[in-house]
């Protein structure tokens, strides 16, 4: 788009003579070379974890790193990465951020058995019609969104009729209570258990997703 934009679309170029538009086609070559330097040196997600702190507080460091970066992606790949690890013995889908729900043939961002999860930054009434319709066919809606927007997310569920058929939870909640419960079951501390989500998180990133930076590095 930068390219184009510096081109006027390719009117500047109808107009010029050879050499011109050569001159103008090199500028707008060294705008497109420094926007695709600037975005392949942007650097990981890099989130130092306090060993006093508690899972939730981690999850929230993550996010609060993540805040205007990825849309939502972060968001996602976290419940996703969660939802692997707490269920090993299933392959749970692993598609890009914002690919479309109908696009996918599914009901919600990850459906497991009858329950359809959406996750989101900031809840809106798209989402709640999505969870409308999982409660429509008799799925159970399930709404992960930043603690900060639980409120939020509960506003819009009662204005559209439906607070009594959805779970709405706070995201660091939902994961933070499957780091504890893992590292109790595997007799193993909290860091360990979130390293673990983190590496299947950075692995479903590189799967689906084109920005690498994306990814979480653990200080």
């Amino acid at each position: 788009m930068a390219l184009l934009e510096q081109l006027d679309y390719g009117t500047k170029l109808s107009r010029l003579d050879l050499v011109k538009r050569d001159e103008q086609l090199l500028q707008a070559i060294r705008l497109l070379q420094d926007k695709a330097r600037e975005w392949l040196q942007r650097q990981n997600l890099r989130i130092s974890c306090d060993r006093q702190l508690s899972p939730t507080a981690w999850i929230q460091f993550i996010l609060e790193e993540g805040k205007g970066k990825s849309g939502g992606k972060i968001e996602h790949h976290l419940v996703g990465a969660k939802l692997q690890m707490r269920l090993p013995e299933r392959e749970v889908p692993n598609y890009p951020g914002h690919a479309g729900d109908v696009q996918t043939g599914r009901w919600g961002d990850f459906d497991v058995d009858s329950v359809s999860y959406h996750v989101t930054g900031s809840p809106g009434r798209d989402v709640i019609e999505k969870c409308k319709a999982n409660a429509a066919a008799n799925r159970h809606p399930v709404l992960v969104v930043p603690a900060e927007q639980v409120q939020k997310a509960k506003a819009l569920s009662e204005i559209e009729g439906i607070s009594g058929r959805l779970t709405i939870l706070a995201l660091e909640d939902f994961v933070a209570q499957n780091v504890i419960e893992i590292s109790v079951e595997h007799g193993q501390d909290f860091y360990a258990t979130l390293q673990e989500i983190v590496a299947e998180y950075n692995k479903r990133i590189e799967e689906v997703e084109t920005d690498m930076a994306l990814k979480i590095e653990l200080l």
